[in-house]
C-alpha cells in the first residue's frame, strides 16, 4: 500500500506544492505592495482560483501537448532554443508527476498571495522602521522581521497545501488518469480509483482511513503553533 507508487508520489506534492505555492504567493504580495499597478496583477494571479479544477486540467493538457504546433510550452520553448526536441511533458514518468503539481500550484497561488498579503499590509510598520533605523538591510529585514511576522499565515497555507496534496483526485483523474505507468497516481486518486473503479470499497476505504491518521497530526500541529503564536 499503496499501489503504484502513489505513497511515493504523494510525497512529492507534499515537498513541492506547499514550498512553491507558498513561495510564488508571497513573491507577488511583497513585491507588488504599493506598486502603481497593483490590484491588477494580484486579480490577474488570483483568476486561476476562479477557474474550476477541470477547466484548469484541460487548459494545461493543451499547455503540455507534446506537438510544437499545439502545445504552447513546447512551442515557446521551440521558439527560444531551436534545437530543443517536443518533450511529451504528460507521457513521461520522469515529468508527469511535476507538471501536474505545477498545474496546481498555477491554481493555488492566488490563495496564497491573497493571504499573505493581506498579512503582509497588516505588519507593525514601527517594527520595520526601527530596523532601517538601526541598519538593518532589505534582506535581513525581509528574513529577520517579515517572515517570522509572517509565521502563522504561512504555516496556515502550509498545512492546507499539504492536506490539498493528500486529497488530490480532480487534476490527476483529467489530466493523466494516474499515469504513465502509475507515474501521477497519488493517495487521493488511489481511493477514487479502488472504490468506483474496482469496485474495492473496503480496500479504498482502508486507505481512507489512514489518509485520515496523516492529516489529524498536521492539522494539530498547525492549530498548536497557531495558539502559541497569537
Amino acid at each position: 500500500w499503496p499501489p503504484s507508487g502513489a505513497l511515493i508520489n504523494t510525497i512529492v506534492w507534499i515537498i513541492f506544492l506547499p514550498t512553491l505555492t507558498v513561495i510564488f504567493g508571497l513573491i507577488v504580495a511583497v513585491l507588488a505592495d504599493g506598486k502603481k499597478y497593483e490590484t491588477l496583477i494580484k486579480s490577474i494571479i488570483f483568476i486561476p482560483m476562479a477557474i474550476s479544477a477541470t477547466a484548469a486540467s484541460v487548459i494545461f493538457r493543451f499547455i503540455y501537448n507534446s506537438d510544437a504546433d499545439t502545445g504552447v510550452l513546447n512551442a515557446l520553448l521551440v521558439f527560444l532554443l531551436p534545437e530543443f526536441e517536443p518533450v511529451s511533458w504528460l507521457g513521461k514518468k520522469a515529468t508527469a508527476n511535476f507538471a501536474v503539481i505545477f498545474s496546481a500550484v498555477w491554481i493555488w497561488t492566488g490563495l496564497a498571495m491573497t493571504i499573505l498579503s493581506a498579512a503582509y499590509k497588516a505588519l507593525p510598520q514601527e517594527i520595520i522602521e526601527a530596523a532601517i533605523i538601526d541598519g538593518a538591510t532589505p534582506w535581513q529585514r525581509f528574513w529577520r522581521l517579515v517572515l517570522r511576522m509572517l509565521s502563522i499565515p504561512i504555516t496556515f497555507l502550509v498545512v492546507v497545501m499539504i492536506i490539498n496534496a493528500l486529497k488530490m483526485i480532480d487534476l490527476v483523474y483529467v489530466m493523466t488518469m494516474g499515469g504513465p505507468r502509475g507515474g501521477t497516481r497519488v493517495i487521493g486518486f488511489s481511493i477514487f480509483v479502488e472504490m468506483f473503479a474496482n469496485g474495492k470499497i473496503g480496500y479504498g476505504s482502508a486507505i481512507g482511513a489512514i489518509l485520515l491518521i496523516l492529516v489529524l497530526p498536521i492539522i494539530l500541529y498547525q492549530l498548536r503553533q497557531t495558539k502559541k503564536q497569537l
